[in-house]
């Protein structure tokens, strides 16, 4: 009876010091507001509405320590509409945002399985990189779109929503991603998302790169993208993204600049897109930013191109909650007069060759 007992009570003790190094946080974000559009299909809009500085979701992000510096990873996460309520982009959409186990090894890095977000959005949106404007101040509105629906993306809501994929809009299904630990300043990543075709391995699938290296507060980096879709010549054409940024803080002013070339490699339609920009720290509580982005159509997208200036300001109301005030302003041309209506990514099209937003919106996260 003695040797059972002391077998139960160790066994528990072992049990309670693996539960003591493993951890599952929940976490989330919520983003609600009310914008004015100046011309959305023909009309001014004042409206209710979330997910634009970030997405509105929830997760479940764990962690186990597996000894030796290993440790067993994953999260889920998905996003929804604070609004309404309802999960985004629709029905059965639990867990589309991110859901992927992985292993990671203390200063290697981490290998990861599931559907992840891409290294265009790894590499060049999300820290450490920071390259993009969207992520710290511009949100969604910031983000790539314009005139190039001919762009044609599959699966698109118009074809060229976030058309370089670097806003993290973009998640890869049955991905392997590796991701290297910092190393002198130099991270690496790699990523393969199978087809899942019968007979193919090219097929239907995704190939990606990344990098970025950091001297100082001096940081650059760059990423690779290509997935191809089934309605593309059977699933052998998709569109390849690929893009470069640099950074610089300067005592409380962070710098950035982002170049990204975006292809349909089956139409041979080519959008290239150029954003500089800065967000200003005033106080501990005050922030503001801005940038401009150049955005331009070849030939097969009839010269379509587009110009943005997008500001914000941001009032820190605790370390969790912000409110921020945001302006946005696009204007357009192209060789088809008609052809190349303005259009601010996550609003409808304008009927006019410039389209205006004005918001007021509340952010906080868990």
């Amino acid at each position: 009876m003695r040797k059972t007992l002391i077998c139960v009570v160790s066994t528990f003790a072992l049990a309670s010091a693996a539960h003591a190094q493993s951890s599952v946080t929940l976490f989330g974000l919520l983003d609600v507001g009310l914008s004015f559009v100046s011309n959305e299909n023909g009309s001014h809009n004042f409206k209710a509405d979330d997910s634009i500085w970030t997405p509105s979701l929830w997760g479940i992000r764990g962690v186990e320590d597996l000894g030796g510096g290993y440790k067993t990873v994953f999260e889920l996460a998905s996003q929804f509409s604070v609004n309404s309520g309802a999960g985004i982009p629709g029905p059965n959409a639990d867990f589309n945002r991110e859901a992927f186990v992985g292993l990671e090894k203390e200063g290697i890095g981490r290998v990861s399985f599931g559907q992840q977000y891409n290294l265009m959005g790894d590499f060049l949106f999300f820290p450490p990189g920071r390259f993009d404007g969207s992520f710290m101040y511009g949100g969604l509105y910031n983000m790539r779109q314009g005139p190039f629906s001919a762009l044609g993306i599959p699966n698109n809501p118009t074809g060229s929503f976030d058309f370089d994929q670097t806003g993290g809009t973009s998640r890869i299904s049955n991905s392997v991603k590796i991701i290297s630990a910092t190393i002198g300043g130099l991270r690496l990543g790699a990523l393969y998302g199978f087809g899942n075709t019968a007979g193919s391995l090219s097929a239907n699938n995704t190939v990606g790169f990344g990098v970025h290296y950091a001297i100082g507060g001096f940081g650059i980096g760059a990423a690779y993208n290509e997935t191809r879709y089934a309605s593309l010549n059977n699933g052998h054409d998709g569109i390849r993204n690929f893009g470069g940024g640099i950074s610089q803080p300067i005592g409380d002013l962070y710098l950035n600049a982002l170049y990204t070339n975006t292809k349909n490699t089956l139409t041979g339609g080519v959008v290239q897109a150029i954003q500089a920009g800065g967000l200003y720290s005033l106080t501990p509580f005050w922030r503001i930013g801005a940038n401009y982005q150049y955005m331009k159509g070849n030939a097969q997208l009839e010269d379509n191109h587009a110009q943005q200036v997008t500001a914000a300001v941001q009032y820190s109301l605790s370390k969790r909650t912000v409110v921020y005030a945001e302006g946005v302003f696009q204007w357009t041309g192209g060789d088809v007069p008609g052809g190349h209506n303005a259009w601010i990514n996550g609003v409808g099209q304008s009927s006019s060759d410039h389209q205006i937003i004005g918001r007021l919106g509340l952010q906080t996260a868990f």
